[in-house]
């Protein structure tokens, strides 16, 4: 290791511990040997994606979270209610490192070409830790990005954009031919209007806000609907009738969106076809890939038979696609990366500044449109 280069890198560590408290907490680790495929990274800029918050908080109720320790090291502190301990049990007492991507400049690489075609480039990387100062790893995890690139550009560059590319992938997969999603005012529905304008897709968007309407419509988004306007259902039914859209990724998770979707997308489908008591013969598809919305998934059953309700995850859809696709789609986002998939920040933190409670309250929120940046 290059002496200018220190033994340790502080990171973020989440911890449940037995007596049902979590603690957040930053630590020094040891930084390993680096192999001849590995690259070591100077993290610049790591993204605070829901992900990375089921991982800090797990399903700690964070109203009862209380400061400790100083304003360099500072510590969280919040119960876990005794009910929910049983879905952490994996977990208790392990002390894990937080983030699953970021970018930064690789400041040593192992003797392999593809380690040392990355020395001294901006990449970007997927695999945590990423809310370190030093992240070391293979370099297969890495995306050398674009000359004039900056680390804060490249930083969200696996979560968000391939999970957009993965909804589009699995429409076409899947035989649909247009998309409709919920939370479409977030930086991942933005990437999404963009590029579903590039590629041609027809897209139905579902906000919760007026300006969220306002901010899609300017990005050229032609089918936008207020989920909490009088005729939300009119607009929807019409929206997927002029489209055809048949399959839908749902952000919230719970409450009865789901099922409204599924219930307007079977009204579009019956529109002048002849009544049938089983409903539509056309499958109608509502994957849940994201939990905003924390109370149960409610399904009222009023679209006939040809449905279904399933889970999303990024990583079992990288796996299905097989290494070469996936490397496509990789080099598709590096390419476009200050393009179709920028992403914006509202608030930067360093690593202390992350467990400051006044910032955790503020991320925590997970406001359509608000994403924070840690900056090591």
């Amino acid at each position: 290791m290059p002496a200018e280069i220190p033994q340790t890198s502080l990171q973020m560590r989440s911890t449940i511990k037995a007596d049902a408290t979590l603690e957040l907490s930053l630590a020094e680790a040891e930084l390993p040997e680096i192999g001849e495929g590995d690259v070591l990274l100077r993290v610049r800029a790591a993204p605070i994606n829901p992900s990375d918050m089921g991982m800090m908080f797990g399903p700690a109720d964070m109203t009862t979270a209380r400061q400790g320790g100083t304003d360099e090291r500072p510590t969280l502190t919040a119960d876990v209610p005794q009910h929910l301990m049983k879905s952490v049990a994996a977990r208790l007492d392990q002390s894990l490192a937080c983030g699953n991507e970021g970018a930064g400049t690789v400041v040593h690489a192992g003797t392999s070409d593809a380690a040392q075609s990355l020395l001294g480039r901006t990449v970007a990387m997927f695999g945590g830790p990423t809310y370190a100062e030093y992240r070391a790893l293979p370099a297969a995890f890495c995306v050398g990005l674009p000359e004039g690139t900056t680390a804060e550009q490249g930083a969200s560059c696996f979560v968000n954009p391939l999970t957009a590319l993965g909804m589009t992938e699995t429409m076409r997969l899947e035989g649909h031919s247009a998309l409709v999603h919920t939370a479409a005012g977030s930086n991942l529905g933005q990437m999404l209007v963009k590029l579903c304008a590039v590629d041609g897709i027809p897209l139905v968007n579902i906000v919760r806000k007026p300006e969220q309407v306002e901010l899609l419509r300017g990005l050229g988004a032609k089918y936008v609907v207020n989920s909490r306007d009088e005729n939300f259902r009119a607009a929807l039914v019409d929206a997927l009738s002029e489209t055809g859209a048949t399959l839908a990724f749902d952000a919230t998770g719970g409450g009865k969106l789901a099922s409204q979707i599924l219930s307007a997308m079977e009204s579009a489908l019956s529109r002048g076809a002849d009544f049938s008591r089983y409903g539509s013969e056309t499958h109608k598809q509502v994957y849940l890939y994201g939990g905003l919305e924390r109370t149960a998934t409610t399904l009222d059953r009023s679209y006939g038979m040809a449905w279904g309700v399933g889970g999303w995850l990024l990583p079992p859809f990288l796996q299905r696609i097989g290494v070469e696709a996936g490397q496509r789609l990789r080099e598709r986002v590096a390419s476009e990366i200050t393009t179709i998939f920028s992403s914006q920040y509202t608030s930067r933190v360093s690593l202390a500044d992350a467990l400051k409670l006044e910032n955790v309250i503020s991320y925590g929120r997970q406001a359509t449109g608000e994403k924070t940046l840690v900056t090591p």
